[in-house]
């Protein structure tokens, strides 16, 4: 099949991106790289099955395509604090790009959604159903509202033009690529606790997550593509193992063998307190499960920020 995936010069679009070539798609990678690196996609330079365009997802995108998935957007809070016009617009007209190009095809949309739309949430874990807890007009809203209108955008094309469609909603995902600057929570303890440095924890530390490594995440958005299951959901893919942030510190401390100091700081606005996905839609519909456990992830992760130092 002929896919494309916007934003796959990103952590996670590269992964996917390396494994649908792997099982002989032709794969067409599109990022503007304002948060995506062109050495993530290393591997596949050259590789006659893969493509890389260099443009933005809010410009009209023209291909032949079977698949589109749809990751384009900054993820972290430090980027869409940034680029938060970027980030609007990317998961609203950049949605609407990447939507028109399905219809025009005929192809399966899928839309890499977030846990964030959840917010902070009153209820967990955190199913599908439930409609979330967001701040509309906060400091994380360009981010939370615009993947909320994203979603709304890909279910009013369903309605509307019955586009084979899937939702995904992200949970907090981790693994080799991800920036050193991006201000999530694993590559800011690794980096800390390897050089010796304070580690940095905002609010008490009781706040919770839920952390998949990417390769089970990969794993859930292919099957998704491609099990006519699927179509038409709205599915959580995580880890529903949760954990505190602190003692997310502690496993990370010990992991290193560092020394370094837990240093409290203030609770951002707006964070949530608890996060953890429901996954019954995930295991029924797409027989899919996280198998890689946090230490193991967190070795690879470890690993590889040595392997690349800068």
């Amino acid at each position: 099949m002929r896919i494309l995936v916007t934003g796959g010069a990103g952590f996670i679009g590269s992964h996917l991106c390396e494994r649908l070539v792997e099982e002989g798609h032709e794969v067409m990678c599109l990022d503007n790289l304002c948060t995506g690196d062109p050495r993530n996609l290393e591997t596949l330079q050259g590789h006659p099955r893969f493509r890389f365009i260099l443009a933005d997802a809010v410009s009209p995108i023209n291909l032949t395509v079977d698949r589109v998935a749809h990751l384009a957007s900054p993820a972290s809070p430090v980027d869409y604090g940034r680029l938060s016009v970027e980030t609007m617009m990317v998961n609203s007209l950049g949605t609407y790009q990447a939507l028109e190009l399905a219809r025009k095809n005929g192809a399966r949309f899928l839309l890499a959604s977030t846990s964030e739309v959840y917010g902070d949430p009153l209820e967990t874990p955190q199913g599908e159903e439930y409609h979330g807890n967001v701040n509309p007009v906060g400091p994380r809203a360009c981010y939370d509202e615009s993947k909320r209108f994203a979603e709304a955008m890909t279910s009013t094309y369903r309605r509307l033009y019955g586009l084979e469609t899937v939702i995904l909603r992200i949970f907090n995902t981790f693994g080799p690529r991800m920036r050193r600057e991006d201000g999530r929570v694993v590559p800011n303890f690794i980096l800390q606790a390897v050089a010796g440095e304070p580690i940095t924890v905002y609010g008490d530390g009781t706040q919770t997550r839920s952390f998949c490594y990417v390769d089970d995440l990969v794993e859930g958005i292919r099957r998704a593509l491609f099990t006519d299951a699927a179509v038409g959901e709205v599915i959580n893919l995580g880890n529903d193992g949760e954990m505190t942030i602190l003692e997310l510190a502690e496993r990370v401390r010990h992991l290193t063998g560092s020394a370094s100091e837990i240093s409290f700081r203030p609770l951002p606005e707006d964070d949530p307190q608890r996060r953890r996905p429901r996954l019954e839609k995930a295991r029924e519909i797409l027989s899919w499960e996280p198998r890689v456990s946090l230490e193991e992830g967190l070795s690879k992760v470890v690993e590889w920020f040595k392997e690349h130092p800068v």
